[in-house]
């Protein structure tokens, strides 16, 4: 082609942004020691080119239109003249002033740089080993060939034609298409103009030449507030991070041997301002609100819904689209670093509650983002989700998990994150998930499992704990697959813990009915013992206990208010005393009374209230005694650390069990009454004699209760029971649980 002469279908095409090749006919083209620079900007009055170095013109030289809708082209001589050499030479220099509604604005020509990312780099994303993908995919602030601007880069292999589109070019998809990195299936452009905290998207021709919604950048680090779906130029951190002391020891405070608390958080119905229209607080509100709120009652870490920015409300966060950014609707991503860094300092740690298991179809977003189903599977069996109305990964497709890698990759990174929770691991591992028969495809040996997805959550922790080997992977798997919280070497899929569903199912079936009913299901209280230490546990009281229909946790449990309360504590003193770490739901703290509304604020007033205050003493007081008695947390993921001592009074509904530390020199007992009956002098057979303090009574009035108890210590008899030699005398509160500490020979 020769370079001087655009024939009419190069320049049709470039009018219609059409064009397969921009690049090939925009910017600066070398012909026999001349430079034609051609531009595109519709609704330019007129267009001047500034030569620099390499021209050898000295002045302005104007642009000839060469088409009515803002197509523009001149010729200049180079400097050097030199035919037999000029592919060799650099681009010589030069800017633009561009002339609209009578104003002059100069600036680069973005047609005039380089590519920006070699062919290495975006090999190693094809080839699924780009688990940094977001520091070249997006948008990113650099200096390039000596101009500072912003390079966007975007995934869209079967695109016919990318603009990048915003505040910075009026929105008009003709004036910055981008450059199609064909071995990758990337587009990129560098836009010197472009700034931080410009808005953006990008317009794309679909595979079929179709013009698509515009789309969402996947890898944006920051997006406008909800309900509009613009990506944004996210701003520079400029946070000065002071966490160096808690990075440095949080390894030791998340092992299975540490006292793990978690308070489960809605960031943006913990508290609202009804005041100031019902606002979300910020994420420096949150700061100064939440954390020492946290801290008072002792909990270890804050787990967040899921804040990766998401379009609906009513999703909680579980239906994310921009994997790698902040909502908005609390603050900029610096705001968040800022909330993380004052939970360090206070000694919190933060979790990230993650969802890779799907997406919504919202037009903006990754849905069949070039026309084709890229992120999803192609076939309904295996890319639909009926339960969510979602799109399931492709997690067989590389490009895929460095996308969701690289997200969880960057949370724990720029963040500082101590954690993150995956959602809906069971969704993905089985095919047939939520599906009827002929609903879904069997795996290449005819069985159930999703091996793509099992091969995705191995190497998902592999990678994380190789980067980040002081963090913890939590699972959300309601099933039985074996081994989830087992290493990948040891052939399991490599999570630091699993939340037990099954726990949670069988304490809150048996809590919930009327104690005249309980001696008939009592093994729903033991049975969790049969395989309490096949996994490293989390016991999971969460946001799905109080949601669609089912009331709150308090609103849930038998009789009349008294014994509401006095079943919710029981159900507390329960949990904390059996082996798992603990999770809660805000509001469970102090016996949130209606289910949770994710459009409002927890219900704080309830605290003016004795019984409201009273669980909230009981929290604070079961998460000081779990953290500072090792055996109640030391050995939570090993068999030995529990001992039932009476496990099989169906009738009277009591339970007895002892928890050791490592190397049995610590003890702690739990004595369970789930009747409302008072048990005078009952015995309960200890492993060893001595002096028992009475470390937590549920009932305690303190707690709201009825201050039945044994009077703050109790010693051990001569007396057998429970097949023990010496046991201790009790009296055993009505709905209530006692924890009582050994504390060595009378």
């Amino acid at each position: 082609m020769n370079t001087l002469r655009l024939s009419a279908e190069n320049i049709a095409a470039l009018i219609s942004a059409r064009h397969p090749d921009p690049f090939a006919v925009l910017g600066p083209h070398r012909s026999k020691g001349r430079l034609v620079v051609r531009v595109f900007r519709p609704g330019a009055a007129r267009v001047e080119l500034n030569p620099g170095a390499g021209l050898r013109a000295r002045t302005p030289r104007p642009f000839k239109r060469i088409h009515a809708d803002g197509l523009f082209e001149v010729v200049v001589a180079t400097a050097a003249g030199d035919t037999e050499n000029e592919n060799k030479e650099a681009t010589p220099a030069y800017t633009l002033t561009v002339y609209q509604g009578g104003q002059g604005q100069r600036c680069e020509d973005p047609f005039r740089f380089a590519p920006v990312y070699n062919e290495e780099t975006l090999g190693r994303y094809s080839a699924g080993e780009a688990f940094d993908c977001d520091s070249f995919l997006g948008a990113h602030r650099i200096t390039h060939e000596g101009a500072a601007g912003i390079v966007f880069s975007v995934w869209a292999p079967n695109a016919r034609r990318v603009s990048v589109v915003g505040d910075f070019n009026d929105w008009d998809g003709r004036v910055h298409p981008m450059r199609r990195r064909y071995t990758s299936g990337i587009w990129e452009i560098f836009i010197p103009q472009a700034l931080e905290g410009a808005r953006y998207k990008y317009e794309v021709v679909g595979v079929h030449g179709d013009l698509l919604p515009l789309k969402a950048d996947p890898f944006a680090h920051y997006a406008e507030r909800p309900p509009a779906t613009a990506s944004v130029v996210a701003p520079k951190a400029q946070h000065i991070w002071k966490d160096q002391e808690w990075m440095e020891k949080r390894g030791a405070l998340q092992t299975r041997a540490a006292p793990i608390s978690v308070y489960e958080v809605h960031l943006g119905s913990w508290r609202r301002m009804p005041e100031e229209d019902n606002r979300y607080l910020s994420y420096d509100e949150l700061a100064e609100q939440l954390i020492p709120y946290v801290k008072d009652l002792g909990f270890t870490h804050i787990e967040l819904l899921p804040i990766t920015e998401y379009p609906f409300d009513g999703s909680w966060g579980y239906q994310p689209l921009s994997q790698f950014a902040p909502s908005s609707r609390f603050g900029e991503p610096d705001g968040f670093r800022r909330f993380v860094d004052r939970c360090h300092n206070a000694g919190v740690g933060v979790i990230l509650d993650w969802v890779p298991g799907h997406f919504p179809n919202d037009l903006h977003g990754i849905a069949r983002f070039d026309g084709t189903a890229l992120y999803e599977h192609e076939d309904e069996r295996q890319g639909y989700h009926p339960d969510w109305n979602t799109y399931i990964y492709n997690f067989g497709r590389h490009e895929v998990q460095n996308y969701l890698i690289a997200s969880a990759r960057h949370w724990l990174r720029e963040f500082h994150l101590d954690g993150i929770r995956v959602d809906a691991v069971a969704s993905m591992l089985y095919l047939d998930y939520s599906r009827k028969d002929g609903q879904w495809i069997p795996n290449e040996y005819g069985g159930k499992e999703n091996l793509q997805a099992i091969s995705f959550n191995r190497r998902l922790n592999e990678t994380l704990y190789a980067d980040f080997p002081d963090i913890a992977t939590f699972a959300e798997e309601s099933t039985s697959w074996p081994d989830v919280s087992r290493p990948v070497w040891d052939g399991g899929l490599g999570y630091g813990f699993k939340w037990n569903m099954g726990w949670m199912n069988d304490t809150l079936g048996y809590m919930c009915r009327d104690p005249v009913h309980r001696s008939y299901h009592h093994n729903e209280m033991t049975f969790g013992m049969v395989y309490a230490f096949s996994e490293n546990f989390i016991l999971p009281l969460s946001h799905d206990e109080v949601v669609h229909g089912k009331g709150s946790l308090l609103a849930r449990m038998p009789g009349d208010t008294w014994q509401k309360f006095a079943n919710l504590r029981a159900c507390y003193g329960f949990m904390w005393a059996h082996p798992g770490k603990k999770l809660l739901f805000m509001g469970g703290e102090f016996a949130q009374g209606g289910e949770w509304n994710h459009d409002g604020s927890l219900d704080w007033h309830l605290l003016d209230t004795r019984w409201h205050q009273g669980v909230q003493r009981l929290l604070a007081d079961l998460n000081r005694l779990y953290r500072e008695r090792p055996a109640l947390h030391q050995m939570d993921c090993e068999s030995g650390g529990h001992e039932w001592l009476r496990v099989d009074d169906a009738e009277r509904s009591i339970f007895a069990f002892a928890r050791w530390s490592a190397g049995h020199e610590a003890l702690c007992l739990a004595v369970v009454n789930l009747t409302p009956v008072v048990r005078h002098n009952e015995y309960i057979g200890v492993p060893r004699a001595g002096r028992y303090v009475e470390a937590i009574n549920t009932d305690s009035s303190h707690y709201g209760g009825s201050n039945v108890g044994n009077f703050g210590a109790v010693h051990s008899e001569p007396v057998s029971a429970d097949g023990r030699a010496h046991s201790l005398r009790l009296t055993l509160p009505p709905l209530g649980v006692l924890l009582l500490d050994y504390h060595g020979p009378a």
